[in-house]
Order: structure tokens, then C-alpha cells, then sequence
């Protein structure tokens, strides 16, 4: 199987579960590529991480690989058609509140063992830290693009726009863990 098509070729693409072809540039995929923007941070972030050698980086490596494949879910339900929605399935590729709740259980556990800066941080105190701020900021432009089609009704009784406002706010707190702390701007 060759990995590439050529039906792309003219400046569209296929929608899942035989949707229409649409352009490459309709908000629907800048949506859906923006998803896969964060996927690709998030890869950086775990790469940081690199050989796992304490609780704290084995915990960061495993929710991280998680958020990458529930970032495939959020991208497979950006991707169908809203006259496809039908055939989406939940938490594989229909985003669920449960999934949300996910999210806010693991800010809350988080935060409970490394308590929160007040003041503002500027990223960078470490490589993984500030690779998963830039996840946090590429999770945020995916989080406005996809009010776009919320708004526009083009997802209709998704959560994605809430899961995507929780993981921004997980990513946050997950930069900070990962930096062991924090360093105030002064």
C-alpha cells in the first residue's frame, strides 16, 4: 500500500466516514490540524521526558500517551460531517463528558500534590515544561478553531469544546510538575 493517494492533489480532502471531500483549508480541517499540531507537541514533551527515572516522569509519560490517542478521538469527531455524527462511537471517536471528567480528576490530583503559581510564569524553566506549554498554547488555537464550527452548528452535542478548554488548563499544570516548580517574573 503506497502511503500516498494523490486525491488530495487539487486542494481537498476526504471527511470520515465517507463525508464529502472538502477544502484543505475549510475551518473543519484547519480545526482537525490543529488537533494534530498538540498530538505532535505532545510527542516532543514525551520525548523530553526521555529515559523514565522517577514517579513524576513516569506519571507525565503515561498521561501524556494518553492525551495523544484521546487528541485522535477529539480529531475524529472534528473530521465527520455533522450528517455522519451518527456513526461516531463514544470515547473512540465521539468525545464524552466522562472524558472531561477525566481531565478535571487528574488537574485536581495534580494540583493537590504541586500546589500552583500565583504569579505569571514564563515557559522554560525545563524542556519538557516548556514543551508542553506549547502544547497548552497549540491546544488553545485547536480550542478556538473548533468554537468556529460549534458556533456554526457543524458540531451539534459535542463536548470538544470543553475537553479541549480542560486539557489546555491540564497541560498548564502538567508544564508546571514538569518544571518542579516554578520561578515567579519579577
Amino acid at each position: 500500500m503506497k502511503i500516498y493517494t494523490r486525491k488530495g492533489d487539487a486542494g481537498d480532502t476526504g471527511l470520515l466516514f465517507g463525508g464529502a471531500r472538502v477544502g484543505k483549508d475549510s475551518p473543519r480541517i484547519e480545526a482537525a490540524g490543529t488537533v494534530d499540531e498538540a498530538v505532535a507537541a505532545l510527542g516532543v514533551a514525551r520525548a523530553a521526558i526521555g529515559a523514565v527515572t522517577d514517579r513524576t516522569e513516569a506519571r507525565l509519560n503515561e498521561l501524556i500517551i494518553r492525551l495523544q490517542r484521546e487528541l485522535f478521538v477529539v480529531g475524529a469527531e472534528i473530521a465527520t460531517h455533522k450528517v455522519r455524527r451518527a456513526r461516531l462511537t463514544d470515547g473512540v471517536s465521539r468525545v464524552t463528558a466522562d472524558m472531561v471528567t477525566a481531565l478535571e480528576t487528574e488537574i485536581d490530583t495534580l494540583t493537590t500534590t504541586h500546589p500552583m503559581p500565583a504569579e505569571f510564569v514564563v515557559p522554560g524553566e525545563s524542556v519538557t515544561g516548556a514543551a508542553l506549554d506549547l502544547a497548552r498554547a497549540i491546544t488553545r488555537r485547536a480550542e478556538r478553531r473548533v468554537v468556529v464550527l460549534a458556533e456554526g452548528g457543524d458540531l451539534p452535542d459535542s463536548q470538544v469544546v470543553r475537553y479541549l478548554n480542560r486539557l489546555a488548563d491540564l497541560l498548564f499544570v502538567m508544564a508546571r510538575v514538569a518544571d518542579g516548580g516554578f520561578r515567579p517574573v519579577r
